[in-house]
């Protein structure tokens, strides 16, 4: 019997054999690494993202895209509306260097915040403050429309801007004339359109289909008219 220690090279063979078996059985178990495939797949409730799924034929591609949610255009008169009922009593000013005539960018109606989320102002409009009533303090039409409405109790009620009370009256006058076709007072805005004044206010009551258009806007009426 051969009794000599083994020799370098055979000790390097055998590591060579057992490091291929270590290998093979990797690729049986856990697969080929070329048969794997990289995807985007976002994990929407943590956040993480995913790179390298498993296939034992094809490509797996699970790509899920976050989508940017877009404001669609809303109507300049919400950055009207938005302006006449701010808290901090924000005024347009008579040295602005634009065509009044002409839309305005709606940063005008904001001090010139461009983040302004327009879409929510509208929401909250339609639903917080539905009715708008442009008025002025000293005219008979704007108090019998303004009286005629109270009769009404409506919820939530009307919000007034008195406009010659405003050192803007004159801008919000000529605005108005231009986004709703109506530059007398009162005007009153429902839902971002123009239903008129005191008159149009006054023949709606009388045909009886004021209550069911304002409830139809989504105000409710609790006086017994």
């Amino acid at each position: 019997m051969d009794s000599s220690p083994p020799s370098f090279t055979s000790i390097r063979r055998s590591r060579v054999l057992l490091a291929v078996g270590i290998f093979a059985g990797a690729l049986y178990f856990f697969g080929a690494p070329w048969n794997w495939s990289m995807s985007t797949t976002l994990n929407e409730s943590s956040g993480s993202a995913s790179y390298f799924s498993r296939s034992s034929r094809k490509p797996i591609v699970d790509v899920h895209h976050v989508k940017e949610v877009v404001e669609e255009p809303v109507d300049e008169i919400y950055g009207l509306l938005h302006l006449v009922t701010r808290s901090d009593g924000l005024q347009l000013r008579d040295d602005m260097d634009v065509d009044l005539n002409r839309p305005l960018a709606m940063e005008h109606y904001s001090a010139g915040d461009a983040k302004v989320a327009w879409g929510q102002v509208k929401r909250e409009f339609e639903s917080e403050t539905p009715i708008v009533i442009f008025s002025k303090t000293y005219c008979p039409y704007s108090k019998r429309a303004k009286a005629l409405l109270e009769q009404y109790d409506l919820s939530p009620p009307p919000k007034i801007v008195e406009v010659d009370l405003r050192s803007d009256g004159h801008i919000i006058k000529q605005l108005l004339m231009r986004l709703t076709d109506r530059g007398t007072f009162p005007n009153v805005v429902v839902q971002g359109k123009s239903i008129g004044g005191s008159d149009d206010v006054a023949d709606l009551h009388a045909e009886g289909r004021l209550k069911g258009f304002l409830e139809a806007a989504g105000v409710s009426v609790r006086g017994k008219v």
